[in-house]
């Protein structure tokens, strides 16, 4: 089958298109599916430059996300059955490939009426976006939210989570991308690489700071996310590192920054916390239901162009979610 393979840590550059990757076989408690799309994540980046905790080690198949047309059952598997169109996620990697292997346990049916591209993003992007606002982050009407990366395809949905919850939102997106965020209702749009970050959110609240970050950028920007949240009783929601690592000490929580630093990752919270993650599910089956957030509109790209996708998402070159299609 047609695949993409990793097969270096020197980042998504190394991705070759296969043509001879071997049919998976779907194990005990396992479905395989005919991929009808794959998600784009920046987890396949971290992955893809050795950065991912525990990740998979080249060569490997890359992509974690993926929606498709259930094929086979494994042992012991009873549903979904066979000609299901699901979405679901496999950290260890299939997804950028013609055929990939899922937990049966973890292969959600796509909506009514939505494509498998429209079905990308809800077991990662939407369930991190509110699970950073509501079940982590604690967002309440009349609160202050700022969120990083707001035009990528988890800070949309946050945008427009936390203006439906009632939030003022401060958001961050290179100034290109300004008025895809302003559309979706963000109070204030500011430049994401201005050095003045910080102080610009503190004049917007009055000196007072945000009482939320949503904080995925990573890098210098997490020293101006710190110093941007209220003293004391300001949370930060950690999820991403887009811009690479950042350090903070027991000292700066202490005597510089008093405020709540949150570590979030999906796949840990869905392991670890599967009754968080079930009342995060049901939120947003009601948020769906509601029509609050409709199907995905993602940027679609062949499979053999997802080195290409890949390298623009890294470079923040990109506008909201993108896809493969194999």
């Amino acid at each position: 089958m047609r695949a993409l393979q990793q097969t270096s840590f020197d980042g998504p550059g190394d991705l070759r298109l296969i043509t001879d990757a071997p049919m998976p076989a779907p194990g005990p408690g396992e479905v395989l599916i005919r991929v009808t799309a794959a998600g784009v994540n920046f987890v396949d980046i971290s992955q893809a430059t050795g950065t991912f905790a525990g990740g998979p080690q080249p060569p490997y198949v890359a992509g974690v996300e993926a929606a498709g047309e259930i094929v086979t059952l494994g042992a012991g598997v009873t549903g979904p059955a066979p000609g299901t169109h699901v979405v679901g996620v496999r950290i260890d990697g299939g997804a950028f490939a013609e055929y990939m292997v899922l937990p049966a346990a973890g292969a959600v049916p796509v909506p009514a009426g939505w494509t498998g591209e429209q079905a990308l993003g809800l077991l990662v992007s939407r369930p991190t976006a509110l699970a950073a606002l509501r079940q982590l982050g604690g967002v309440t009407a009349g609160q202050t939210v700022l969120i990083h990366a707001a035009a990528g395809g988890t800070g949309q949905t946050a945008v427009t989570l936390a203006k439906h919850y009632g939030a003022t939102v401060l958001a961050t997106a290179s100034p290109g991308k300004h008025d895809v965020v302003r559309a979706l209702g963000a109070d204030h749009v500011l430049d994401s690489r201005r050095p003045d970050l910080a102080t610009e959110v503190l004049r917007l609240t009055d000196g007072t700071g945000v009482d939320l970050v949503l904080e995925s950028a990573g890098g210098a920007t997490f020293a101006a996310s710190l110093a941007a949240a209220k003293r004391v009783t300001g949370r930060v929601v950690v999820y991403g590192l887009a811009g690479g690592e950042a350090a903070i000490t027991n000292w700066d929580l202490v005597y510089r920054h008093q405020v709540h630093v949150i570590g979030l990752n999906i796949g840990v919270l869905i392991q670890a916390a599967p009754q968080l993650f079930g009342e995060v599910m049901g939120e947003l089956s009601g948020l769906l239901a509601a029509g609050v957030l409709g199907p995905g509109r993602p940027t679609v790209h062949d499979l053999a162009d997802g080195p290409k996708a890949l390298a623009e998402l890294a470079a923040r070159a990109t506008v909201g979610k993108l896809a493969l299609r194999p």
